[in-house]
């Protein structure tokens, strides 16, 4: 079982999105394709797919940016989506009727997205030396 304490030095950049009418499982399907990925780059790929999950979860994304810019005062062209949840929540139950005064039981699944996101920094990436940046190369990673 995870620590509940926060490794991060800082407050995290959060938004949390509870009881989206959708599965778990097709959001997640979504999820997996933006996590790590930058502000800019996430919102461009969302806009791509042909998914139904791909609409609460740009408002998300932009709320985890509003959240970082007016708390912290961050830019938006810096964040990285890093940290990504997709849990489960409530099944609303529901009775469609049949024929001969039978009903069918349905089940209406429901998601809470969390988006934790982190600020890109320069400095702490490995791939980029000191020597490297003096000389004004910069290299990015794919």
């Amino acid at each position: 079982m995870e620590s509940m304490g926060n490794n991060s030095p800082g407050p995290e950049i959060r938004a949390l999105a509870r009881n989206i009418r959708m599965s778990a499982h097709k959001a997640r399907r979504v999820i997996n394709q933006i996590r790590g990925r930058s502000y800019g780059q996430a919102l461009m790929i969302l806009e791509l797919m042909p998914y139904g999950a791909c609409y609460p979860i740009p408002k998300l994304i932009h709320s985890a940016a509003a959240n970082a810019n007016h708390n912290m005062g961050l830019n938006k062209a810096n964040l990285l989506v890093g940290r990504v949840e997709v849990n489960e929540g409530v099944v609303l139950k529901r009775i469609q009727p049949r024929a001969q005064g039978r009903g069918y039981p349905i089940q209406k699944p429901t998601c809470h997205i969390t988006i934790v996101s982190e600020e890109i920094s320069i400095s702490n990436d490995p791939i980029m030396s000191i020597e490297s940046r003096k000389k004004g190369y910069v290299w990015r990673r794919k």
